[in-house]
């Protein structure tokens, strides 16, 4: 049925349409056959353009399709939140501002990429039919799959084109399921989102690279070609796909590229003002816009509804009222009820009612407990659960309730024992101390019971005794027991819950002289008659069902049609079919059972509704709800239907009915409209629309306010003051007749019940207080009300008001029917940096494609920010039927916006757009100009600050003992311990067991030496200073290798042996190693050689290409006839080669001078004599550890027990036993084996301890790292292993870097290490501020040992190289006498070379030449005294400078944003990040199902920005060990970031934020 204005199709063709429209929906036939022939068999009776009028604001009708009923049964979806979001009008704006959007010619957005198996699970393996069997009362469940777009009203595309393009005005609306807009189904689609109209001329086409040769062929605008070439496949990388598995050999980077480009865009206008966050970190505030719409009209005056006339026969009570009908006309019927055929199951009379709730009231008083102590007494709470579709035992036992003065709390039948929100309801009957739950016996069977038939306590809820209310299971009160019937006081009558917007469930509290005003008041305003028939669709344990259909209707000995959910599911139209059975005066629905009697009224031919007199729509005030209305009205008008009778009305459980139409006769009052402007709604002010504007919402009055009521309108936030009549706020209503309280909540109950507005010069306008009804709306001309949202649903961002349901409306109107499920999209904010975000979650059609989503995602966007102006955060996609459902079948709200918090919602498709929405970020900084040259400098002061520079102990000056001093090289260390103490045993290796494996005394690593200097000299016949790869497992072999190539005259270089398990990927490493470091030979035992020319190993690299590979386990006998003697203490001894955090491999040479020094500082340090022990945890490759392992011994003569590290992978406790073992009282290790040790022993202590594990004894264990000391991994190894004797103290950490391999290390004597808090943001400017700790934003930093005898410290700024002050943070420089002298490179790159070994200050003391660490940090004095009394300064490292990303012009360090995610989720278990193109990248390894991947998305853009001001631009989530890390536990971002770029990470999912 079109509008009226053109003519009725007749029959046949609606018929033939019927038919059309089942053969498109099942798949018989395409949609341009169907289009074809639809618009054939309709062309005759289209109008030629009527003219319209242009005054008053036309509606839409909704036009009606035909379809078989067959068909209907088949196409219900689950619960749905259908039809009350419909408005043809508001779907064509919808459509027009997408139109624009396309004008203006947006950006490609890069599509997301998934994982193949991620795609199909998501979609139709995964599926299982919505589930229709929990009903919605509350959101009815009939839309679904197929059904026709026009069905719902939404005004398909085509006509609207078909409009847009030809300038005709048919104000028909077509139905058809919604077709494309022109051009040829995907490939238009695609080219629609993708390339929107001017494709060629943007610089980057869609990411169409990929599309190899034998994929779809996608038909593009002229201009842009589809590239296709084959990809090579990378490692164990999968091809990349999109969405609906189209491999993309695409480049990331062109994805990122799109990305970047569509940021471009300038997207809102930029915004002047700023608060201070605290200090200088400067938030935006939105400013007011100056030109905003501002309410000009007068104060409102309060609005009274009539007089609430008493008529003399009203009983004083409504337990009077029963016992009058129940007594004077006990035949008359009370309540019939249906059974799911629409056949009446059974009529409950008015004597029957009586006499059943006596018999309830006075078993549950007397028969409960004993005598002395019964269970319950008047006043108490009972719980009545009662099913949909029994209510004629619900009435029995509420008004047995009132007739024994108990109250009755009405909930929902719980199915399982954790359904959404049962926990709340739990706690509600608490707080009310029930004790009792009344039943009906078919529902007590149906409870969850547990193995023993008890039924188990649901989670939260109190212990209950269920009471089963059926007659034939109660005794008959005796003859003289009579129930005591007083007038309405002000006792509680009953409680109605009520869930809030955050899940919480209170209880309105309705007193009985309320709950009897409300019936008068009712019966007053509907002009109910005695024994009228009413036919009831809602819910009658609460709000207007309960009202009506059970309370009022008792009142006036009416007769109740109850039809319960599960008829309606079946049969649509029942209700209309009882009306025309019983002559029903009136009905009360709610707008969609209205939608559910158009669409499926078809079959009915004798539908007569002209007995009614009045149609109470429950959910009138829904601003949604009038399209519903209209159409109704529009088809049953020629069945009888009289305009008047439609009566909407609004309610809400604190004021229970604010405003009700009244069923006039006077048919030529037209009900008031109000067409207003969105734009004005956001901003609070009643504009009405009068230019043809897309943004409109479309409002019907509710009538005037309910008799014996006083109604006012206050500002919805603040004090309660009265709004100008042209603003809209929050409706407030004083009256008898409204909930008196939420139950035992005092504070809520004031704000709530007790509110008195003021006027403008804040006098109260009444003496009595007001009730917040929570509805938003404002009184019209000639005291109508409009009712515009619920301030449940209210959401504020940027200082606008936007209502969850009129987002709902927009986003449904996107043609959603063929992606998402009408009735199942959840709209909530979260708050984010300050503000509220906007985030939208539907459920996906499980055979909607990727490409099909995420493009109605896009056009969602799209639609939601032409039409309301705001943009929406996050967009997900959740698999069908997953959705936390209420009781009567809607979306559990509160519910679900927890689970999106939380992690848990599982999506399937993701859409961020923080680049768009969050425009309160901090302004990027500029650089300040730092101190040049020409500010003053005082001796040590720089610009009134002390100069940040500190330096250990003076080499010089320290008189010891030192034997290994007088010589200048470690070989003859070697060869005087060999001869003074041969025996003394240097080395131990402990197995996996902890066994001894093998040991190393002084002669023994001598006479080892020696010969293998002779298979140098001999079998490989090297020269002096020749390179010498050591390719050796961590042991002794590598020692004695070591020193065989100082005896040589040879540079040993040490080499991590490739992995046996993992070939490819580490052989290659070695290789590169022993070429640039120009390697004449390698040394390695037997195994290796053996691997090293395995089939594995010519796979990896060119095998042909190695030097002379040596195998040392078969040595000469005999002994070299002259060892090698150094000339020149500054000649090469070693180089140490490792790969830097940033990736690149880099060796520095170290000189003899400087070996002797490093080893010299270190003993020093940590009082290193032959009588002690130091257990060694390490790798013993590259830097300190190297050194601790291989040199220290020998210069110290102290024993090294050395411990591979890859040992404690079989046993954790490997490490810790040995150190007790041996008694250690100095042990050092890596991260790693720290991480390991925590890991894998945190649950074995208690054994430990019982196995004497004894760590009371070790005074320093020292982590060797280069980089910022992991602060919370060395506290949880002191917590954990504090109960087997470690003291807290002992744990430090040690610093070095590739210019000086050790720095700092916590010696034996200084104080102990401190730790102080740092202020991020503060940090990100380059400055330190100390704050408290556990302050916001504050960061802990842990000194990084002590600085080594013989090292100087200077902070200097990275780029002007001038000193810095105190507490600044700098780029740490060094001068000592163990600085490596250069690196080895084969290029030769000088200035690198000069800028990082030999540098100085541009001012201040320009002589000292330094060498650049390369590592930001400051120092900073402390209180603590060191060793020779002097002040003790500590060197805090903050990060690597080629690690630090610039963003927004402030300095970040990847550490502490990945700290921030993988706090963020559980399943996060590793997380690194990078930069590309100045978007923020971040990669988090997942733990978990791939179905948990796309929940990570949303949490790591939360966590980045309220914790460091920044959005992510890119999230990839991969399988665990994806992040490489390198030996020294670091990550490695850029070989990440390199392996992203050519994609071979082979990714879960990939998301683009926006």
């Amino acid at each position: 049925m079109a509008d009226r204005d053109t003519l009725p199709l007749p029959l046949e063709v609606r018929d033939r349409l019927a038919e059309l429209e089942l053969e498109l929906s099942e798949g018989d036939i395409t949609q341009k056959g169907y289009e074809k022939k639809r618009s054939k068999l309709i062309g005759a009776f289209l109008p030629k353009a009527p003219g319209m009028d242009p005054s008053v604001p036309h509606e839409r009708r909704t036009p009606v399709t035909p379809g078989s009923s067959s068909r209907y049964h088949r196409r219900r979806s689950s619960g749905s939140r259908d039809e009350r979001y419909r408005s043809d009008v508001h779907t064509e704006a919808v459509q027009a501002a997408l139109a624009k959007q396309k004008e203006r010619g947006k950006m490609a957005v890069p599509m997301p990429s998934k994982r193949r198996s991620l795609v199909v699970q998501s979609s139709m393996d995964a599926y299982t039919p919505p589930d229709t069997s929990s009903g919605s009362e509350e959101e009815g469940s009939m839309q679904g799959e197929g059904t026709p777009t026009s069905s719902q009203g939404s005004i398909n595309m085509e006509n609207w084109i078909s409009r847009a393009i030809h300038g005709s005005t048919t104000s028909s609306t077509t139905s058809s399921s919604s077709t494309q807009s022109g051009g040829s189904g995907a490939a238009s689609r695609l080219a629609d989102v993708m390339g929107q109209t001017h494709l060629e001329n943007h610089s980057t086409p869609p990411d169409v690279t990929g599309y190899t040769t034998d994929s779809i062929q996608v038909e593009r605008p002229q201009g842009s070609t589809t590239a296709s070439r084959a990809t090579p496949k990378y490692g164990n990388a999968e091809l990349m796909e999109t969405g609906d598995g189209v491999p993309v050999g695409g480049r990331v980077s062109a994805k990122i590229q799109q990305l970047v480009n569509t940021l471009k865009r300038p997207k809102r206008p930029p915004l002047r003002e700023f608060f201070v966050d605290d200090f200088e970190e400067l938030l935006e505030v939105q400013q007011p816009d100056p030109n905003q719409p501002k309410a000009e009209g007068a104060q409102m005056l309060a609005m009274r509804g009539e007089q609430l006339g008493v008529v003399t026969n009203w009983p004083p009570s409504l337990e009077a009222a029963l016992q009058r009908w129940g007594t004077i006309s006990p035949k008359a019927p009370c309540l019939t009820t249906m059974d799911t055929n629409g056949k009446p199951l059974y009529i409950l009379t008015y004597g029957k009612l009586w006499v059943r709730s006596m018999k309830v009231a006075y078993n549950i008083l007397h028969k409960l407990g004993s005598k002395q102590e019964p269970m319950v007494r008047p006043g108490d709470r009972v719980a009545l659960v009662f099913p949909n579709n029994d209510p004629a035992a619900f009435m029995v036992a509420f008004y047995g309730c009132l007739l024994a003065e108990l109250v009755p709390v009405p909930i929902e039948v719980p199915l399982t024992r954790k359904d959404a929100g049962s926990q709340q309801i739990g706690f509600l009957l608490g707080s009310c101390g029930v004790t009792v739950a009344l039943t009906s016996d078919a529902c007590h069977k149906g409870l969850p019971k547990s193995t023993t038939g008890e039924i188990p306590q649901f989670k939260g809820w109190p212990k209950l005794l269920w009471f089963v209310t059926e007659s034939k299971h109660l005794s008959k009160p005796p003859r003289d027991w009579f129930p005591h019937i007083k007038d309405a006081n002000n006792d509680t009558a009953y409680i109605e819950y009520k869930t809030c917007k955050d899940g919480s469930v209170l209880g309105v509290t309705v007193m009985r002289i309320a709950l009897l005003t409300h019936c008068q008041a009712l019966t007053q305003s509907c002009g109910y008659t005695e024994a009228e028939t009413i036919v009831n669709v809602l819910d009658f344990k609460k709000d207007v069902g309960l009202w009506h259909g059970i309370l009022t209707s008792v009142m006036n000995m009416m007769h109740v049609i109850s039809i319960p959910y599960s008829l309606m599911k079946v049969n649509p139209l029942s209700w209309i079919q009882k009306v025309c059975q019983y002559k029903a005066k009136v009905a009360c629905v709610k707008s969609r059972d209205m939608h559910w009697a158009l669409v499926a009224h078809k079959d009915q031919r004798d539908v007569n509704l002209s007995s009614l007199r009045m149609l109470v729509v429950a959910d009138g005030s829904n601003p949604w709800s009038i399209s519903s209305c209209d159409a109704f009205l529009n088809v049953f008008q020629s069945k009888g239907l009289k305009p008047e009778v439609i009566c909407p009305c609004a309610s809400s459980p604190e004021a229970l009915t604010v405003a009700i139409r009244r069923p006039t006769d006077d048919s030529n009052q037209p009900p008031g409209r109000g067409v207003l402007s969105m734009q004005g709604l956001s901003h609070g002010v009643i504009r009405v629309d009068s230019e043809e504007k897309l943004s409109v919402l479309t409002l019907q009055d509710v009538g005037t306010a309910m008799p014996g009521a006083l109604m006012c309108v206050v500002k919805p936030d603040g004090v309660p003051q009265l709004c100008k009549t042209d603003e809209i706020g929050e409706l407030c209503v004083c009256s008898v007749a409204t909930g008196t309280s939420y139950y035992g909540l005092s504070g809520m109950t004031k704000n709530t019940f007790e509110v008195f507005p003021m006027n403008s010069v804040g006098a109260p306008i009444s003496e009595y207080p007001f009730t917040r009804t929570g509805l938003l709306g404002f009184v019209g001309p000639g005291g109508l009300c409009f009712i515009a949202g619920k301030m449940d649903g209210l959401m504020v961002v940027g200082g606008r008001r936007h209502n969850a349901d009129d987002i709902v409306a927009t986003a449904l109107a996107v043609e959603p029917m063929k992606f998402v499920y009408r009735g199942r999209i959840a709209v909530f904010s979260i708050t984010v940096l300050h503000d509220e975000r906007i985030v939208v979650v539907a459920e996906q059609r499980p055979d909607s494609t990727e490409e099909d989503s995420f493009q109605w995602m896009s056009r969602v966007l799209q639609a939601i920010d032409g039409i309301h102006q705001v943009g929406v955060y996050c967009l997900a996609l959740v698999p069908s039927n997953t959705l936390p459902k209420t009781p009567l079948g809607g979306i559990h709200l509160s519910e679900t916006k927890q689970l999106f918090l939380e992690g848990s919602l599982h999506p399937c498709n993701v859409l961020m757009c923080p680049h768009t929405c969050v425009t309160n970020l901090p302004k990027p900084r500029q650089k300040q100009p730092e101190i040049g040259p020409a500010s003053v400098m005082v001796g040590n002061l720089v610009s009134g600050k002390r100069i940040a520079q500190a330096s250990g102990r003076d080499l010089g000056q320290m008189e010891d003992n030192d034997q290994a001093r007088k010589f200048l090289f470690l070989s003859e260390v070697l060869q005087w311990r060999a001869q003074t103490t041969p025996d003394h045993v240097l080395y131990t290796l402990l197995n996996s067991r902890g066994m001894i494996a093998s040991s190393l005394s002084c002669v023994q690593l001598h006479k080892r030496a020696e010969k293998i200097a002779t298979m140098l000299a001999e079998r490989g016949h090297l020269q002096d200073g020749d390179h010498v790869a050591l390719v050796y497992p961590p042991g002794i072999d590598l020692i004695a290798a070591f020193y065989g190539c100082l005896y040589a005259g040879c540079v040993p270089i040490t080499v991590r042996p490739p992995h046996p398990q993992n070939i490819a990927t580490t052989l290659p490493t070695v290789k590169m190693i022993v070429e640039v470091s120009r390697s004449a030979c390698m040394m390695t035992t037997a195994v290796i050689c053996k691997l090293l020319r395995s089939k594995e190993a010519s796979a990896a690299v060119d095998v042909r290409t190695w030097p002379p590979v040596l195998d040392t386990d078969d040595l000469p006998k005999k002994k070299p006839p002259l060892l090698y003697k150094p000339s020149n203490p500054d000649t090469l001894a070693y180089l140490d080669f490792s790969v830097s955090t940033t990736g690149m491999l880099a060796g520095v040479k170290m000189s003899h001078t400087a070996t002797s020094a490093f080893c010299r500082s270190i003993k020093l340090q940590c009082e290193l004599y032959p009588s002690r022990e130091v257990a060694i945890c390490l790798d013993p490759y590259c830097g300190l550890g190297f050194v601790i392992w291989c040199l220290c011994s020998v210069y110290s003569g102290h024993q090294s027990i050395l411990i591979p590290p890859s040992e404690l992978e079989v046993n954790p406790a490997l490490w810790l036993l040995a150190v007790s073992q041996y008694k250690v009282r100095d042990t050092f290790c890596s991260y790693s084996v720290m991480e390991l040790c925590t890991k894998g022993l945190g649950l074995q202590t208690e054994s430990l301890k019982s196995r004497g594990l004894d760590l009371s004894r070790v005074r320093t264990c020292v982590v060797v790292a280069e980089e910022r000391p992991r602060i919370a991994l060395t506290q949880s190894f002191s917590k954990l292993f504090k109960d087997l004797g470690l003291h807290p103290r002992a744990v430090s950490t040690s610093f070095g870097c590739r210019v000086n391999l050790a720095v700092c290390l916590q010696g034996t004597s200084g104080p102990d290490p401190t730790t102080v808090y740092v202020d991020m943001r503060a940090l990100r400017h380059d400055r330190v501020r100390l704050v408290e700790r556990g302050s916001p934003h504050s960061l802990p930093l842990m000194e990084s040992g002590k600085i080594l005898p013989g090292v100087r410290i200077i902070i200097a700024n990275p780029e002007t190289k001038g000193p810095l002050g105190d507490s600044h943070l700098g780029e740490i420089w060094v001068c000592s006498g163990h600085n490596a002298s250069g690196y080895f490179t084969v290029y030769g790159d000088e200035a690198l070379q000069s800028d990082h070994f030999n540098s100085r200050l541009s001012f201040g003391d320009t002589q000292t030449i330094w060498a650049r660490t390369g590592y930001l940090g400051f120092l900073r004095r402390t209180e603590l005294t060191d060793a020779s009394g002097e002040r003790h300064d500590a060197l805090y490292v903050v990060g690597a400078l080629d690690e630090a990303m610039e963003l927004r012009g402030m300095r970040y360090h990847p550490i502490d944003i990945e700290t921030s995610v993988i706090r963020t989720h559980k399943s996060i278990t590793e997380c690194a990040v990078f930069t590309w193109t100045n978007l923020l990248v971040v990669v988090v390894e997942l733990d978990g199902s791939e179905q948990e991947a796309l929940d990570l998305v949303p949490l790591v853009t939360n966590v980045v920005l309220e914790e460091h001001y920044l959005i992510v631009g890119v999230v990839v989530v991969v399988d665990i060990g994806v992040i490489p890390i390198n030996s020294r536990g670091e990550k490695q971002r850029m070989h990440l970031r390199d392996g992203f770029l050519a994609d071979q990470l082979d990714p879960i999912y990939v998301a683009y934020n926006m």
